[in-house]
Parts: structure tokens; C-alpha cells; sequence
């Protein structure tokens, strides 16, 4: 989920395609915002997506670059999948989350793609005859809010060049947060907590996932070793 994660009260959530298709998952975002948060409208939502589409060839297949937990849990039918290397844009630990995988009182961090470096993650193919249909549900999925902006990116695989959709930190949003220590981004993501799981799991299942296609982030796994070490019987 977005890192604008609202309140979802009762038992925990999955993020899944059935919740994204039936729009259970929003319907829940809605009924319960954080203070201030905007939530867009289905329209709105879907003309985003219109304006990012407008530019593809109808024909071609629609590559989109994962590189957080659309890399492990994507819920969307896809044709094929390539590790990818995203030049000039490096994830990083950039959102509050107080909701979703973390508390007001107890703050998580989620991904986002910031200026500078380089990324690798996962070229997920869609089929030109469904792009819009699945592209929908990532759509409600990340960009129900503000915090990310879509963008088109060349990707370079083993195949060659792509052109795909990805989605990048928007640095004007109020959750926005730049320039944290590795010590506080490492003690924010050991404590929290929230309907969606931890935020530790979310910084586990990320690394775990690059290490099983051969992939490294060293910063993420840098992260992972501070955690351990802080806690070392913690689950």
C-alpha cells in the first residue's frame, strides 16, 4: 500500500487482486483517512492513469518496474518478469507510514524512488490487450493518494532497453521526509507496526526478494544487520 496508509481498523490486511478489483481495500482507505489525508475520487484515479497510458502504442505490452512489494506481492496478471537496473533513481526509506504498517504514536517508513544512483529491481510485463485493466489496480493500490508521482523510465535488462512505468517519490508531500541517519530509519523500521504487518517484514521480504533473483541493495541490507543487531531475538 501507499505510504499514506490509513487507519484499517480490525483483523490484519492483505493487500490482494480481489480487494483491489471489488474495491474493498479503498472503500476502507475512505471510511477511515488520517487527519488531512485526501483520498482521490475513482475518477481521479482513473483519468491519472489515462494521462500515463496516453503516450504508449495500444499494441505494445507495458512494462512496469517494480522495486518494493510490488516486486513480492504484485496482485496483477503478468506475461513475463526480468531483473532490471533503473538508472538515476535509487529506493529509499522516504515516508512516514502511521497507519498500515506503523502508528501516529510509532512510525513506519515505505520506499519510494528518490534523484541520484541507480536501482534494480523487477521489469514486470503486462499484456497490451489487459494493460489498463491490471495498470487499474496497481493504480488504486499507489496512487489512491499523493505521495507517489508515475513516470515513464528506461530500464536496462538482459533483453536490452524497456521503456516502463514506475512510480517515484513525490518530495512535496507532507509525508515526505529527507536525510534520516541510517541509525534512525533502522530504529523507526525495528519498532513499527500496524494492520498491514511491520515494517521490518516490509525491509525482510524486500531483501529476501532481490536476494532470490541474484540482486543487491547494499543499504537495505546494511539496514537489515542494524536491526539484527539491535534486536537479535526479536522474530
Amino acid at each position: 500500500m501507499s505510504p499514506t496508509d490509513p487507519p484499517l481498523p480490525g483483523e490484519p490486511i492483505v493487500i490482494t487482486r480481489d480487494a483491489l478489483r471489488d474495491g474493498s481495500l479503498l472503500a476502507r482507505v475512505r471510511a477511515n483517512p488520517l487527519p488531512g489525508m485526501v483520498v482521490r475520487t475513482d475518477a481521479e484515479i482513473e483519468a491519472s492513469l489515462d494521462t500515463t497510458l496516453a503516450t504508449r502504442d495500444p499494441a505494445q505490452d507495458v512494462w512496469l518496474f517494480a522495486y518494493g512489494s510490488l516486486m513480492w506481492n504484485p496482485a496483477i496478471h503478468t506475461v513475463g518478469s526480468h531483473p532490471a537496473l533503473l538508472r538515476g533513481w535509487h529506493r529509499r526509506f522516504c515516508f512516514w507510514v502511521r497507519m498500515g504498517r506503523g502508528t501516529p504514536e510509532r512510525p513506519g517508513l515505505m520506499l519510494g524512488l528518490v534523484r541520484g544512483g541507480a536501482c534494480q529491481g523487477i521489469a514486470l510485463r503486462i499484456a497490451a490487450a489487459d494493460a489498463r485493466n491490471e495498470l487499474l489496480l496497481v493504480w488504486r493500490r499507489e496512487m489512491f493518494a499523493s505521495a507517489y508521482l508515475a513516470r515513464w523510465v528506461n530500464l536496462a535488462t538482459a533483453d536490452g532497453s524497456v521503456r516502463a512505468i514506475t512510480f517515484v517519490a513525490d518530495p512535496k508531500h507532507d509525508g515526505y521526509v529527507a536525510n534520516l541517519s541510517d541509525e534512525a530509519v533502522a530504529s523507526y523500521l525495528a519498532t513499527a507496526s500496524g494492520a498491514l504487518g511491520t515494517s521490518r517484514e516490509y525491509l525482510q521480504q524486500t531483501v529476501a526478494h532481490l536476494h532470490d533473483l541474484h540482486l543487491h541493495d547494499s543499504r537495505l541490507e546494511r539496514l537489515e544487520r542494524m536491526i539484527e543487531q539491535q534486536s537479535p531475538d526479536a522474530a
